[in-house]
This record gives structure tokens, sequence and C-alpha cells, in this order.
């Protein structure tokens, strides 16, 4: 079971430190157990015990603000090696030390930050970029309503009408005859 002493203790190596401090694997399910009991006494409406809820309470609050703390800058060094990694090529680099969902949060911002260099380069060398996710049609026939690919209804549509629609929705429509590309 963790305690007050064990979070400020975490808190303290974490802001006193440039490397990501190794916690246990169930540092954060721990603490939110911690913080459950402490809610729970903090809670109780017993006039005997006052100064106890009293102090309850206080280590209740003191212990989410270094809870928070202690998220906040690991995940400040998190984007830091993200930026590293990125530069360097290094992507494991106190890999170790990150708990799960901090592990994932790197790999997502390192695949974002490959994807953007990606299309960085595509743009210096030269292949024109088309981030257009739409596609503007005109309809042959009318269309009824229908529902495209997030469920939004769209339609219905008239002949000759124009709409400006997601791509997979315009090829199903054009390949089936019902409307044509309105070209730029």
């Amino acid at each position: 079971m963790i305690t007050y002493t064990d979070i400020y203790e975490a808190a303290r190596k974490e802001r006193y430190s440039e490397q990501l401090q190794s916690l246990g694997k169930n540092f954060v399910e721990e603490v939110a157990e911690y913080l459950k009991d402490k809610k729970e006494v903090a809670s109780k409406e017993d006039y005997v015990f006052s100064d106890a809820i009293a102090k309850t309470k206080k280590q209740l609050e003191n212990a989410v603000t270094l809870f928070n703390e202690l998220m906040l800058r690991r995940r400040k060094k998190i984007l830091s090696l993200v930026l590293i990694a990125a530069e360097t090529g290094i992507s494991k680099q106190d890999f170790e030390n990150m708990l799960s969902f901090e592990r994932e949060m790197f790999e997502e911002m390192m695949k974002c930050i490959d994807y953007t260099d990606k299309k960085v380069k595509e743009i210096l060398n030269g292949k024109k970029q088309t981030d257009d996710k739409n596609e503007l049609i005109i309809f042959r026939t009318g269309v009824e309503e229908f529902m495209d690919s997030e469920g939004e209804k769209l339609g219905p549509f008239e002949k000759g009408q124009m709409a400006n629609i997601s791509k997979d929705i315009a090829k199903i429509l054009i390949d089936d005859g019902k409307a044509d590309i309105v070209e730029k």
C-alpha cells in the first residue's frame, strides 16, 4: 500500500532529476486506491475526530497536488525524450522507466513526428500536398438520404446538385454511376 510519503518522495525525485524516474508498475493504481481511502475518511462527519479528519482532508489535497505535479513533470520529460529521439534516432532511452500508458504516448508521438517529417520531405521534394479528404461531385441522378462512414446523414440529393463529400463516399457514388467529379 502506498503512503503520502511515497507520493511525496516520487514527486521530489522527479522534480530534482533530469532523468525520468522509475515508479512501481502499479504506481498509479496504488495512488488511486490511496486517494479513494483518504476520500472515504475525509467524507465522514464524526465530530470526535474532527482534527484527524481535517488533517486527512489536507493530506488528500496535498497528495492530489503532488501527484498532478509528478505526472506533469513526467509528461514534460517524455515530450523532451520524443524530441531527442526524433533528432537522434534513439527511441528507447529511459523506456524502462516509463509506465505502460506513458510508453504508448511516446510511441504515438513518435509516429506523429515521423508522419510530419515524411510530409515535409514530400513537399520539399516537390510532391504536391493532397490533404483533401473531400471530393466535389455533381449528381447524375437523384439519391435518397443515406449514412456516411461516421454515421452522419447525407442527402437527399437531386439530379444536377453539387456536394462536397468524403472521397470514399464519392468513389462509391461515382462507381455506381450516380455522380461525377467536378473538375477543379
